[in-house]
């Protein structure tokens, strides 16, 4: 049996969760990244292919808050998502993990939205 490689498995799993998994004008998809410094979040019309809003520890409001892409990061990105999406006139998603194990950062991110009126 061979070893697969995390990366490969993670693609794996974000393929399997889209097939089930997709974006309206009404509902968008709130899909989120992690690379190994940064975390990113969009809003999603897969309908339409666009973007609706977007965020990331990129963002100047994160940095204003001297934030790390670690667990509180997280939690303040899922904040900011939230209110990315509520200036796009968005308050339902359908959440996108990427892939990721729903734990950790991804976990602190969704837990922040939804504590900041996101309902999914």
């Amino acid at each position: 049996m061979a070893v697969i490689d995390k990366k490969v498995q993670r693609a794996h799993r974000h393929l399997r969760i889209r097939k089930k998994v997709s974006g309206t004008a009404a509902r968008p998809r709130f899909c989120v990244s992690i690379t190994t410094n940064h975390i990113y979040c969009q809003f999603i019309d897969d309908v339409n292919g666009r973007t609706l809003a977007a965020t990331s520890s990129l963002d100047p409001k994160f940095k204003a808050e001297n934030a790390s892409p670690n667990m509180a990061g997280a939690a303040l990105l899922g904040k900011l998502a939230a209110e990315a999406a509520k200036a796009a006139n968005v308050t339902e998603v359908v959440f996108d993990r990427g892939g990721y194990k729903f734990h950790g950062r991804v976990k602190a991110i969704a837990e922040a939205a939804r504590e900041n009126g996101l309902k999914f």
